[in-house]
């Protein structure tokens, strides 16, 4: 009888813990939950060669390059320019550069900031501070609506949003990786919504989840950290995005050409040279 009881015991023990794993994990299934893409046909979907110029440190002005996607900063720019842009080479795109998961304390709506969502500063560059992006759900969404409500309202084609990356850097938020994959399927959703393609800035970890909700990629130095490739990441690589026939815009700041074009080539990405401020300079490994 004591063996029976022993064993009957260590039957609910083992039936209790499998419980609590299956718990667990649609505990965890739970919290990486995202929502379902918005779908947006009528979206810019740029071929997989696509030329282009990125210029955020200071407004394009005429005689423009002859690109098929100018990259600009959409509050400095305004809806004339835009329009110029679009004027002066048939097909051409514009996209709208916003930070949305930084604070920049120049812009027209930093004091629409509440003081809650403001964390660290970003290291090397003045006046701006990591965002509590746990807080789309409320003023900070709005903020970042009113923005994308912007860009469509100068006439912009898409969006490149900036900095949606903070759970990899001291931000002063205990920021996960499944808070930042919600925030950035929301943005992705909200420019779908308005009928502006969403590029995926950087954040090349959360490659293989986002896949779906953008349209196409930007990095900043993947060849001179050697983390382009899933080959050399092992499980995400901008080298998806083009298996699944989205464009990949890249740009190397410290590199010479002859280090990394060749493999860009190979891989089929629209990589430049270019300084850190982004101004005009810009050398074009194809």
């Amino acid at each position: 009888m004591r063996i029976l009881r022993y064993l009957a015991a260590m039957l609910a023990a083992s039936t209790a813990f499998l419980g609590a794993l299956v718990g667990a994990q649609a505990a965890a299934n739970a919290a990486t939950a995202l929502p379902a893409p918005v779908s947006c046909a009528g979206c810019w979907h740029p071929p997989l060669n696509t030329s282009w110029q990125w210029q955020l440190s200071s407004v394009p002005a005429e005689p423009f390059l002859d690109v098929a996607m100018y990259d600009i900063d959409g509050f400095n720019a305004t809806a004339a320019t835009v329009q110029r842009l679009h004027a002066t080479k048939t097909g051409r795109t514009v996209v709208c550069y916003i930070s949305a998961g930084s604070y920049e304390d120049w812009r027209p709506d930093a004091t629409s900031f509440p003081a809650s969502v403001l964390g660290k500063a970003l290291d090397g560059w003045a006046g701006e501070r990591w965002l509590d992006i746990r807080q789309y759900g409320g003023t900070l969404g709005q903020i970042m609506r009113a923005r994308l409500d912007m860009c469509k309202a100068k006439g912009f084609d898409a969006v490149e949003f900036d900095n949606v990356d903070g759970y990899t850097n001291k931000t002063g938020f205990p920021l996960t990786a499944d808070d930042q994959l919600r925030y950035n399927a929301w943005l992705a959703n909200e420019a779908h919504a308005r009928g502006l393609s969403a590029g995926l800035k950087n954040d090349n970890e959360q490659i293989p989840q986002l896949l779906p909700y953008f349209d196409w990629a930007l990095n900043e130095q993947c060849w001179e950290f050697s983390e382009c490739t899933t080959a050399q990441n092992g499980d995400y690589g901008l080298d998806q995005f083009v298996k699944a026939g989205k464009a990949v815009f890249n740009v190397e700041y410290n590199l010479a050409t002859s280090k990394f074009c060749g493999k860009a080539n190979a891989q089929n990405f629209n990589s430049l040279k270019k300084r850190l401020e982004l101004d005009a300079y810009r050398v074009a490994c194809r």
